[in-house]
């Protein structure tokens, strides 16, 4: 990766919607230079897709939900199934599997707390959870989908 796929990937992560002629002259390419690298950074799973960054408020999902969950269970059928009902909740936005004292920390959107009441219901239902904890976020501080690329090799 050099400082052109860089100059690239900073545009799209900006507007992936810029015509190949703009994204090219801020990449100091020529167009079919410039198609080829987003071609290459698209089959090598480096630009995984490409989406629009929609406002949570408008479309009445504003509260966000950090839950943590510990299991009681660490075994290949168990993982499976959670990972499956978690897959299944749309207002679920993220999963992680962390070490620490919950297993796993995932990011919710819901409109209000009766929302939320019925994803940890749906959450509750996985056999072998010892504790679902929730923390209602107060305000967003820092929200970006740019990754930092000084790191890119």
């Amino acid at each position: 990766m050099d400082k052109f796929d860089i100059a690239i990937l900073d545009q799209l992560q900006q507007d992936c919607s810029l015509s190949l002629n703009d994204l090219a002259a801020a990449a100091n390419l020529g167009p079919t230079a410039c198609w080829r690298r987003v071609q290459k950074l698209e089959e090598t799973g480096v630009i995984r897709g490409r989406v629009a960054v929609l406002d949570r408020k408008a479309l009445n999902v504003g509260v966000t939900v950090f839950v943590s969950v510990r299991t009681s269970q660490h075994n290949a059928k168990w993982i499976q199934s959670f990972h499956d009902t978690v897959a299944a909740i749309p207002e679920v936005m993220e999963l992680y599997r962390i070490a620490g004292e919950s297993d796993y920390l995932m990011r919710v959107v819901v409109p209000d707390i009766a929302a939320y009441d019925s994803v940890y219901k749906r959450l509750i239902r996985v056999p072998g959870i010892a504790d679902v904890s929730s923390s209602f976020a107060m305000e967003q501080i820092k929200y970006t989908t740019a990754l930092p690329l000084e790191y890119a090799k």
